[in-house]
């Protein structure tokens, strides 16, 4: 784990090529989270702009799914949070999640959360719901093109959720986040439980979400994965950001080896 001597401050430099001059959809500023009388987040600062996949790594108890959720306004009873959360200009943080999810943010918790009992298909119209209740008439328009992303989801539509395997599983979450046609993809340990193959695969498809201009952040424990997919990313430590920067640069800086891809770094993940 990187100490205070060795904290790199945050990078300056903009993201790489990729969404450099795309528009700033969500910025945090200032966001703090607590539960009860222990501090998870402290005065954390993000951004992430159109089209972008930012990733934030850390070890476990980090605050990394803290942070997602105190940003989707889900923190559980108990827990409280403050700063600011900027989504387009409008400041969100003291919406309901509903709020939230209706103005383009989208969160696939690492439970993934299906309705096993239910078909592929009737979890995919779940996604499109909240659309289809404020009485969009091309609530379903996102379907045809999660099929297009998740082939064997088509495959499988009228197979139940908990007849997929964890790789298809996971490909419905997204795909189920996805129908509410998301600026903003938040995404918290997708590699979680995936054999390296099916991590890889997926996280291809995730890259694949640039040339749409939904903006993703993505929070792994697998930094190696992370950083070859994403633009840029973030380093938390301990409910910090410690380190910032391009996600080449990170995965080549001596510090992040050394605490984040390591000796098993040297492994293709």
């Amino acid at each position: 784990m990187m100490t205070a001597a060795t904290v790199m401050p945050h990078a300056s430099a903009e993201p790489e090529v990729r969404a450099t001059t795309a528009p700033v959809l969500l910025e945090v500023s200032g966001l703090s989270a607590r539960y009860g009388k222990v501090a998870a987040l402290t005065d954390t600062a993000l951004s992430l702009r159109a089209g972008q996949i930012v990733t934030v790594i850390g070890p476990n108890g980090a605050g990394k799914s803290t942070l997602l959720n105190a940003m989707m306004g889900a923190l559980p009873s108990g827990a409280a949070a403050s700063g600011r959360i900027a989504f387009q200009g409008e400041d969100v943080s003291q919406m309901e999640v509903e709020e939230r999810v209706a103005r383009g943010l989208s969160l696939v918790p690492e439970k993934r959360e299906l309705f096993t009992t239910m078909t592929v298909e009737d979890n995919l119209l779940l996604g499109a719901y909240k659309r289809h209740r404020n009485g969009e008439s091309g609530y379903l328009d996102q379907q045809d093109f999660v099929y297009t992303l998740f082939p064997r989801l088509k495959e499988r539509r009228k197979q139940a959720a908990g007849t997929l395997s964890g790789g298809e599983r996971q490909m419905l979450a997204v795909g189920r986040a996805l129908m509410a046609k998301p600026q903003v993809l938040m995404l918290d340990e997708p590699s979680l439980g995936l054999a390296p193959l099916i991590t890889r695969e997926i996280l291809s498809i995730i890259s694949q979400l640039r040339s749409t201009g939904v903006a993703t952040l993505l929070v792994e424990q697998n930094a190696r994965a992370a950083l070859q997919v994403a633009d840029y990313g973030y380093v938390l430590e301990m409910g910090e950001i410690v380190c910032a920067g391009p996600a080449g640069v990170l995965a080549e800086d001596s510090r992040i080896v050394e605490s984040y891809l390591g000796v098993g770094g040297n492994r293709r993940s």
